[in-house]
């Protein structure tokens, strides 16, 4: 047993943290040995690295822990102190009483306290006026080094987005900085280690400041118009010198503002940049200020309290370049970038001083082959204007859109004729940045067939698009951050990528969104507030269950005690609010399920009532919220959700079913899935329940008629019942509604609606994505929780085996380390590769006529190491194995022979 890594707080070496006990989660390297795992663990923390070396915890010595978790345990040491620098090591012991010790890692404190901060919260002149048109402000502080830095680190928020620069340079590559919040409650900031940026002379910090979500104002298309105040910056500068002083250098009304080349700036609209506006070297020593520059002016001290920023930053992640260009008027282009993304455009031009070059992007095109905005805000447009030097690149600094085609207007792309008009800027290039959290996808998922693999895909690139500092509903329309979609694509989202920290954002922004009387809203952070009548759109519980569901699934995929701990008195406000306002236990109002297929076009509900998906969620969150008194060791509430949920239940199927159809209310898909999937119906008729969602998938020709908040349940009913054989054939689809009548009709990315392109809506939605969560738990059959006896990962591996399929693989990198599940058959036999990481146990079942058939790399089931037989479970083999790598190969039963036999000893997909 090696350990591989150490992060605190999800990181490895952050710096900022403001967290007074943050968490240590240790990974160990992959190995092929089998039944590794932890008895034990010690971690040591000091304040210099020698004590570590020595074995010495100055700080914290946590003892020998006997325990095998190695997820999100708490610091329990002394005090620590902001702006410090702790180092630490993890030591730790196998089965064999064995101990290994990571390499030494260290984290940075940020500032923890009020008082830390001297410097103030400035903003541009009061002299500039405020409105729409005016050029966002630039900011320069100049100041001298005169002895060596030992190191340096600068403190910075800036609201709503900022870029900082240093000696003429951009520090990072950092993009929309800070994330999203509700400001009035929280401010992010961040930290940069700047000691390789200042030179021992003069020095300049430059700040460029932006609006983004805190100051809407308009001008061009807006979801909203508002306002948190004017834009404005902190920044705090601290330099510790080898001779063991230090220098503050704090934002303050010394520092110098004017007017930057960015002459328009929204969130929503998009970004204008004359750069004939442009003062060369404003952000480098001994610039010579023109009268534009005036005194920075003391702001307004936003009301939400600085926080250092714990999410992986933004950052430009993918580029595309045009796959083909076409004219489609006189001196008028269409780039198509061949995806659908979210981010922006950057440029490359040559051309004379004054011409102007107009980018409009979309997602879909006209008829004439021009940009169609329709769905997605409009009018979003980049506007340059070149200064007239040799070769001029640029790209927006504020903003950010969804699509894959750009229109060019004012400017030639290179390798075509200006015909007359010679005048016109060359475009040298044209290219799409993609922006989403610095991270590395942590899963895969392939198989044999294109479709499946091409859905993943489609439903991925939508995840991408839409992860930002939030998740929002769409990258251009909205980018707001609805909530129903995190917890009902929370495992899609857990599967794929490293999420932990942006899903303990989403706990945050919630909690601060959340309303004195209890009320989550649907969006997080709440820019925008549904009035009455409209107030539906904000007090819907499948929205507002994200609130315990997402901190539930950071208990079962993370082992995450502490957001249980920290969330749990507003949980309970949420569920005293939902049964405040029903009536006899029945939410008779809300969005229900939303987007559904019927008659009336996607939009409100229409095949189900509301009140059933309402109470049906509402039942699912005192279930879970009853599951987390008890790990969070709150037993004393843990009767009275037993009781309420007992209440829920019964008046749910008074209201609801039908005994002597087994039909729920209408008897749409949704009523039955989500009441099956809920354990909502009575076990004497689990059966007709099931049977009745199915005949009416089939009658549908195995379309779905969910929407939004039903189709997970849908999935789920049929997927928990040993019923995935229906949902692969739902898989085959091509015609509406489906996911292949998407990509038949040219998506590249998850659409808001089911009809694709064909229709309209916006085409980078992730919200229906719920496919995924099957093909990662279902079809491949990886499913894993934290289990709380063992304090480890406890696998079940379960692959629905699909005789028309030769193959299918994923795999993902957890905490504990890498696990992947690969199977595979022909006529004769079906193989199944597992790797189960160190530290954790698994169930795997696999299809066997008898326990003679199974073998495991070659040799029998009771001589492989590490694998126990545990039962036979309706036609699999069920064995008990311990981590290490797995080679399984079941001889497989001849079909034609079973087939007058009523319990055939294999499942039917084989």
């Amino acid at each position: 047993m090696q350990i591989q890594n150490v992060l605190i707080e999800n990181q490895h070496c952050p710096l900022g943290i403001d967290s007074e006990q943050p968490a240590f989660t240790w990974s160990f390297v992959e190995t092929k040995e089998r039944g590794i795992y932890q008895t034990a663990y010690r971690i040591l923390v000091s304040e210099d690295e020698q004590s570590v070396k020595e074995n010495n915890g100055t700080i914290w010595d946590s003892g020998l822990v006997k325990s095998r978790r190695n997820m999100n345990v708490l610091y329990q040491g002394s005090k620590l102190e902001s702006r410090k620098r702790y180092f630490c090591k993890v030591k730790v012991w196998d089965q064999n009483g064995e101990m290994t010790e990571s390499p030494i890692t260290w984290w940075e404190m940020g500032l923890l306290h009020p008082t830390d901060w001297t410097a103030e919260w400035i903003s541009k002149p009061l002299t500039e006026s405020d409105n729409h048109r005016q050029p966002i402000p630039q900011f320069r502080y100049e100041f001298n080094v005169e002895k060596p830095i030992k190191r340096a680190r600068i403190y910075i928020s800036g609201l709503g987005h900022y870029e900082l620069r240093l000696n003429g340079s951009k520090v990072e590559d950092r993009v929309l900085e800070p994330g999203w919040t509700q400001y009035d409650k929280t401010c992010l900031y961040s930290v940069y280690d700047v000691t390789s940026h200042l030179t021992i002379s003069t020095n300049v910090i430059g700040v460029i400041l932006g609006n983004g979500f805190y100051h809407v104002s308009g001008g061009r298309y807006v979801k909203f118009k508002d306002s948190f105040g004017e834009p404005t910056f902190i920044a705090q500068l601290e330099i510790h010198y080898m001779d063991g002083t230090v220098s503050v250098i704090t934002s303050n009304t010394d520092w110098m503002s004017s007017p930057s080349p960015t002459t328009f700036s929204c969130i929503y609209g998009g970004e204008d940049y004359d750069a004939r506006l442009e003062q060369s070297g404003w952000d480098t020593p001994h610039f010579t200020q023109s009268n534009l520059w005036k005194r920075a002016s003391k702001a307004v001290t936003p009301k939400g309290k600085l926080r250092a920023q714990k999410t992986s930053p933004l950052k430009v992640m993918k580029v595309f370049a045009p796959v083909e260009m076409k004219q489609i008027k006189p001196n008028v282009f269409v780039a198509d970038l061949g995806q659908n993304f979210s981010g922006w455009v950057k440029l490359r031009v040559k051309g004379l001083s004054g011409a102007s070059v107009k980018l409009i992007p979309a997602e879909l095109l006209n008829e004439d082959g021009s940009p169609n905005q329709t769905w997605t805000g409009s009018p979003y447009e980049y506007n340059y204007t070149l200064k007239g030097t040799d070769v001029e690149t640029w790209n927006p600094l504020f903003t950010y859109y969804g699509f894959r085609y750009v229109q060019i207007e004012g400017a030639i792309p290179e390798g075509y004729s200006a015909g007359e008009n010679s005048t016109l800027p060359q475009i040298l290039s044209l290219e799409g940045q993609m922006i989403y959290p610095d991270f590395e996808a942590s899963g895969s998922f392939e198989s044999s067939d294109t479709l499946l693999n091409r859905t993943h895909e489609l439903i991925n690139w939508a995840i991408l698009s839409n992860t930002k500092s939030v998740f929002t509903d769409c990258p251009h329309r909205e980018k707001l951050g609805w909530l129903e979609q995190v917890h009902l694509m929370g495992h899609p989202l857990i599967y794929n990528y490293p999420v932990e920290s942006l899903l303990s954002k989403v706990m945050d922004d919630t909690q601060d969104a959340q309303l004195p009387n209890g009320m989550v809203p649907t969006t997080a952070p709440e820019y925008v507030v549904f009035e009455e009548p409209w107030d539906i759109f904000r007090h819907s519980v499948s929205w507002g269950a994200t609130y315990i569901l997402a901190g539930w699934m950071m208990y079962q995929k993370y082992g995450n005690t502490n957001v249980l701990q920290e969330h749990y008195e507003n949980m309970k406000k949420y569920i005293q609010f939902i049964e405040g306002r029903s009536e006899n236990y029945i939410v008779k109002d809300g969005l229900g399920d939303w987007y559904d297929v019927g008659p009336n076009g996607p939009g409100f509900a229409q095949n189900t009532p509301v009140p059933l998906p309402e109470t049906a969620m509402f039942y699912h969150l005192v279930q879970v919220l009853e599951e987390i008194s008890r790990v969070i060791d709150k037993k004393e509430d843990t009767p009275t959700y037993i009781a309420l949920g007992e209440e829920i239940k019964a008046a749910y199927n008074k209201e609801f079913f039908i005994p002597a159809t087994g039909q729920y209310a209408t008897g749409s898909q949704a009523a039955n899935a989500m009441s099956l999937a809920l354990d909502l119906v009575e076990k004497p008729y689990q059966p007709k329940v099931l049977q009745n969602l199915i005949d009416d998938i089939v009658n549908q020709g195995f379309h779905t008629t969910s929407g939004d908040v039903a189709h997970r349940f849908v999935l789920l009913a049929l997927a928990e019942n040993d019923r995935s054989d229906i949902i692969f054939k739902m898989t085959r689809n091509t015609d509406y509604p489906s996911y292949g009548y998407q990509i038949e009709h040219g998506a590249t990315a998850l659409t808001e609606a089911w009809d694709g392109p064909t229709v309209g809506k916006s085409q980078n939605h992730f919200m229906l994505g719920h496919l995924e969560e099957w093909l990662y738990s279902g079809l491949a059959g990886l499913n894993y929780t934290f289990d709380p006896i063992e304090e480890a990962y406890q696998f079940t591996i379960k692959p629905y085996y699909e005789k028309t399929l030769q193959w299918v693989k994923t795999k993902q990198e957890l905490y504990t380390g890498k696990t992947f599940t690969h199977w595979k058959h022909n006529n004769h036999s079906l193989s199944l590769e597992v790797q189960i990481p160190a530290n954790s146990t698994g169930e795997v079942y696999i299809p066997a006529a008898s326990i003679d058939m199974l073998k495991e790399n070659g040799v029998s089931i009771f001589e492989a190491e590490g694998v126990e037989f545990v039962r036979f479970d309706n036609g699999y083999a069920v064995l008990q194995i311990l981590s290490g790598h797995y080679l399984f190969e079941s001889i497989l039963v001849n079909k034609e022979k079973e087939k007058s036999d009523e319990h055939p000893t294999v499942p039917n997909t084989l």
